[in-house]
């Protein structure tokens, strides 16, 4: 994996490391924008909620099914070279918007994914692979929280746009990101490792073979990621109900805006990422209370959106609390994981575990949109809730489990899956 030069004693906020950070937040700001304007596009012109769900739900599912073999080939064909190439597709597709109609809004989702895949692994494998245990936490929150940026100001901007801009503002903002993107992510220097020294002592065909035996069916063995991976897939479930639908559920609310739930939510998740950067744990100690009270804080918030225009504002705090909660479960599990994972599988199967978030948004668009079309939005937030308590139930009960898998572990370090 690719190492980044100079890190220096700064570690998380080292000048390299912030160069890294800023490109995401220019690659990911064009998402805020986009998760609000497709669905309310897609309402104008008569699309069903399960059209609109598999229109937005397959950026994330193109993620999914790259993830997992992303890693590897960063390692094979250079990291430089990739992201150069990811930053130039990333822009033709950002364009796509401009000019094509809703019907081929899929061909852009589906560039858009794989450049995610391929770009979100590059940064996040080079901070694990610069920053010491310790400071992974941190480094993979900062990461998010840049990612998370654009959501304050984002959906606001959307709304506006969509309301009083037109497609003139958004042809000029679509292309002025896609631009200002590749122009700075062209200046950002990430080392190749064939640069640098090889800690593992693993050649290029060993990446590959590596990559080949650790298939996602294989990676089941793995009760770390079994888990992690199951978590996070429900949780994220919810999350991406909520992006997906949110625009348009907001309509059919008295006090519903979802501009401003969006960016509060947003605002809620990059202030937690700030204040508790430090204080997520990164031990590789696993915790199963903290895990199930997380799980139970997502299943809260959609129960107060299962109660429709009962809820009144009160939907406005439940978007605060989606917020904090998102922005501690994925630096907790990805540090968690970066530490308890067999090193020479590690890369595969952190891909496999980030491709279980990515499901997990994709589903909460294509799974969740038919549930609103058989039910209601409010039937929809609803399964949501109960799904995230019996998660909650898992990862409660999990914890003498793999307790007991980290003692043995301990004992016979190389035993693997």
């Amino acid at each position: 994996m690719s190492k980044i030069i100079g890190v220096g004693r700064a570690g998380a906020v080292s000048k390299p490391l912030l160069r890294l950070y800023a490109l995401a937040l220019l690659f990911f700001s064009a998402n805020a924008i986009l998760n609000v304007i497709v669905p309310l596009q897609g309402h104008e012109q008569g699309s069903s909620h399960t059209t609109i769900g598999w229109i937005m739900g397959t950026y994330m599912l193109t993620c999914m099914l790259f993830r997992p073999w992303a890693g590897a080939l960063i390692q094979r064909y250079g990291a430089s070279r990739l992201l150069r190439l990811i930053l130039l597709l990333n822009g033709l597709a950002l364009i796509w918007y401009t000019i094509a109609s809703m019907e081929y809004y899929v061909v852009a989702r589906i560039l858009q994914g794989i450049c995610t895949a391929f770009f979100s692994m590059t940064l996040q494998l080079a901070i694990i692979d610069t920053l010491p245990e310790e400071e992974r936490s941190r480094g993979i929150s900062m990461y998010s929280l840049f990612t998370y940026i654009p959501t304050i100001a984002g959906p606001l901007a959307a709304v506006g746009i969509w309301e009083w801009g037109g497609s003139n503002a958004f042809t000029l903002l679509m292309i002025g990101i896609a631009v200002m993107t590749a122009l700075f992510g062209m200046g950002v220097s990430i080392r190749d490792q064939s640069e640098s020294h090889d800690v593992d002592g693993e050649s290029e065909e060993r990446q590959v073979h590596t990559m080949k035996q650790s298939h996602w069916l294989r990676s089941v063995g793995n009760r770390h990621l079994v888990v992690c991976s199951l978590c996070m897939l429900v949780a994220s479930i919810v999350f991406g109900a909520v992006v997906t639908f949110m625009p348009l559920y907001a309509k059919t609310l008295t006090y519903g805006n979802a501009g401003l739930y969006l960016s509060l939510h947003g605002t809620a998740l990059v202030a937690t990422r700030v204040m508790l950067s430090k204080r997520i744990p990164s031990d590789g100690s696993w915790r199963p209370a903290f895990m199930a009270l997380l799980c139970l804080g997502v299943s809260l918030t959609a129960l107060l959106l299962s109660f429709g225009p009962m809820a009144g504002l009160l939907i406005y705090p439940a978007a605060l609390l989606l917020g904090v909660v998102q922005a501690v479960i994925y630096p907790y599990l990805m540090a968690y994981l970066s530490i308890v994972l067999p090193k020479d599988k590690r890369n595969v199967l952190i891909g496999v575990f980030i491709g279980s978030a990515d499901m997990g948004v994709a589903s909460g668009g294509f799974l969740m949109g038919p549930v609103v079309d058989a039910v209601s939005y409010e039937g929809m937030y609803r399964l949501c809730a109960y799904m995230t308590v019996g998660m909650a139930a898992i990862a409660w009960m999990s914890g003498s489990w793999l307790r007991a898998r980290e003692s043995r572990t301990s004992i016979h370090p190389d035993s693997g899956i």
